[in-house]
């Protein structure tokens, strides 16, 4: 594929929580808890939204994600496929450990752009990677503290 059509992209943030406490926030229903508009929609009812194979629908931006869970570690690791039809596909891993009394939390896609439109999408998605989970940061933030900065 030419330039700029696959990425990966790496980073990562604090969250004030130790590894098992914050793992809730990266499972489908515990996003609800900070990520602005995330509502997942399960085709099959589930108890356990983090089981492998689960199979979740988001909506943002008059587009719908399919996701499906890959593998869980409970307290340390989440892994996603995604796609959005005509713009990405790819895998979402969240990877989370100890540090100090919270936890460092790694955030890897793995991105493969769809269509002609969706190759600049992405690599303007890339460019703004870092201050993407910024905002990662300050939402959890606010959700845990109720302070809106």
């Amino acid at each position: 594929m030419s330039p700029g059509a696959e990425c990966r992209l790496v980073g990562a943030l604090r969250v004030p929580l130790p590894p098992a406490e914050a793992f809730r926030l990266f499972t489908p229903r515990g996003e609800e808890s900070w990520v602005p508009g995330w509502r997942p929609e399960f085709p099959v009812p589930t108890e356990d939204d983090t089981a492998p194979g689960t199979v979740f629908q988001t909506r943002a931006d008059g587009r719908t994600t399919t996701w499906v869970v890959l593998a869980r570690q409970p307290g340390h690791l989440l892994r996603y496929a995604r796609l959005t039809p005509e713009v990405w596909a790819g895998t979402v891993e969240v990877e989370l450990t100890p540090a100090g009394d919270g936890s460092e939390v790694k955030v890897a896609y793995e991105l493969t752009a769809l269509s002609e439109p969706a190759r600049t999408e992405l690599r303007e998605f890339a460019d703004r990677y870092p201050e993407f989970l910024a905002t990662w940061s300050e939402a959890i933030t606010e959700a845990l503290t109720g302070v809106h900065r």
